[in-house]
């Protein structure tokens, strides 16, 4: 299985586009999205392009491709919004063996990991800051943030296939 997975969506239509523009081209099966999906959060300036509603929009047309977490911005009103479940502290996915610990960061994070063993991979959002490591044995990665990165890095994504990570700049 071939994932896009990304964080910190933050309800930029723009960023939007271009995740799904990049999932098509990329031909990928599923796209992983790390929380922070449609709201901006009380501390944040607005994304580009901020419509939550149109990014609704867009990804329920892909609603059987999606695999969200929760974010600490996100709330049970965009769950009505939404075709696909996103409410959720974490996902775990099964991939040719590996364990992949899908969340955002809020609620587990590097510092508070669950048991994982070697080979596994741990991917979450929240800090918008790109990150990937190995700790025994363990891969730790976020994706940085679609729509809002630190570090003065640019808007980004991952893919995910057979064990392998490679970064995309949108």
């Amino acid at each position: 299985m071939k994932y896009l997975i990304c964080s910190d969506i933050h309800g930029s239509f723009a960023a939007t586009q271009k995740l799904v523009k990049h999932f098509n081209e990329l031909a990928c099966d599923y796209m992983v999205i790390l929380g922070d999906t449609l709201y901006f959060g009380p501390r944040n300036p607005f994304p580009e392009e901020y419509v939550p509603a149109k990014v609704a929009e867009l990804l329920n047309s892909l609603s059987d491709k999606v695999i969200a977490v929760r974010g600490n911005c996100d709330s049970e009103v965009d769950q009505f919004v939404l075709d696909f479940p996103m409410l959720s502290d974490y996902v775990l996915i099964i991939d040719e063996g590996r364990r992949l610990f899908i969340t955002h960061g809020h609620v587990y994070s590097p510092e508070k990991m669950p048991k994982l063993g070697k080979n596994d991979f741990f991917f979450f959002g929240h800090t918008h800051i790109r990150t990937l490591e190995t700790h025994n044995g363990i891969t730790i990665c976020n994706p940085g943030s679609a729509s809002m990165p630190k570090d003065n890095m640019p808007p980004a994504f991952a893919i995910y296939e057979s064990g392998q990570i490679s970064w995309y700049d949108l």
